[in-house]
């Protein structure tokens, strides 16, 4: 039940965060997707990704830096991420490329990315991080 409660409490804050500023002109406002079980919201040129148990495809475009959060999710993620950051536990997560940096700091991840020589920080624990 609390699972329950998160993914509603996550996918609630992710939709109320995209409604604010709705007045402003701002070409640059939030743009969220949500669905049961999470989603993204979009900040300038960042994604944040929050969600349980998904399967999903993220696309990075041409530069863009993508969060993570949640747990047990298989994510692809198309084009060219500059910076990723990845938070939560049990993610099997697919990149075409990273060229900045790499950050992760959860717990049993396994992470691939193939292309690019980011640096890499694996603060986080039993984390497998490969490129291939």
């Amino acid at each position: 039940m609390r699972a329950i409660v998160g993914v509603g409490a996550v996918a609630a804050a992710m939709i109320a965060v995209a409604g604010c500023g709705s007045e402003s002109q701002d070409t640059n406002r939030p743009t969220a997707t949500a669905g049961e079980q999470g989603g993204q919201i979009e900040v300038g040129n960042t994604i944040n990704y929050g969600s349980f148990g998904t399967t999903a495809d993220i696309d990075c475009a041409d530069g863009k830096s993508l969060n993570v959060g949640g747990a047990n999710n298989t994510l692809t993620v198309k084009g060219t991420c500059a910076n990723v950051n990845i938070g939560g536990s049990d993610n099997r997560i697919t990149f075409d490329r990273i060229d900045k940096e790499l950050s992760v700091v959860g717990l049993n991840n396994t992470i691939t990315y193939k292309d690019g020589d980011p640096t890499i920080n694996n603060t986080g624990s039993n984390n497998k991080i490969s490129k291939g």
